[in-house]
């Protein structure tokens, strides 16, 4: 009976740790919005696609609702397939999907969307940005040479805040 209390109360503390650890996740993407500057020929949209399942899309989708990118409104979505990552502003790849990041960065490489994931060595491997823990916090990882090949200008402000590959 000790071990069922005690395996519940475990359960009851972890879980909205880790529902606001994506909170977090999505504060910071809102600030990557405001620090990283893409082309001139964006829509009139800011679109954040979810690509794999991942409880950030539901924080997300909260933050759209209030916040904007700049003047235009933030449209967040679940991509099921590569095929719908056409128009995405970010593309978010879930820890579940990460394995896929070479088939992704070839699939939408050169349509000027900044490529979110989280896993250690998602950065390096190619991803713009990769969400990381170090010291059991929430950090990111930067790769400028990655973003600087589709066009994606960093502000120094989120350069001294990142790891940087």
């Amino acid at each position: 009976m000790r071990k069922l209390f005690l395996g519940l109360l475990m359960c009851v503390v972890l879980v909205p740790c880790w529902g606001q650890n994506y909170q977090l996740h999505s504060v910071y993407m809102y600030s990557f919005i405001k620090y990283v500057q893409w082309p001139s020929e964006i829509g009139p949209e800011f679109v954040i696609g979810v690509y794999g399942d991942s409880p950030i899309l539901e924080h997300l989708k909260k933050m759209a609702s209030v916040k904007k990118a700049g003047h235009r409104p933030i449209v967040v979505k679940k991509v099921g397939n590569l095929e719908n990552s056409k128009g995405l502003n970010i593309l978010f790849i879930s820890s579940k999907e990460s394995d896929q990041l070479d088939e992704i960065i070839g699939h939408i490489g050169g349509s000027h969307t900044l490529i979110i994931s989280e896993g250690e060595g998602k950065g390096a491997e190619g991803s713009h940005i990769n969400f990381v823990e170090r010291g059991g916090k929430l950090a990111f990882e930067l790769n400028k040479a990655a973003m600087e090949r589709e066009n994606l200008k960093v502000s120094s402000e989120l350069t001294r805040l990142a790891i940087i590959i």
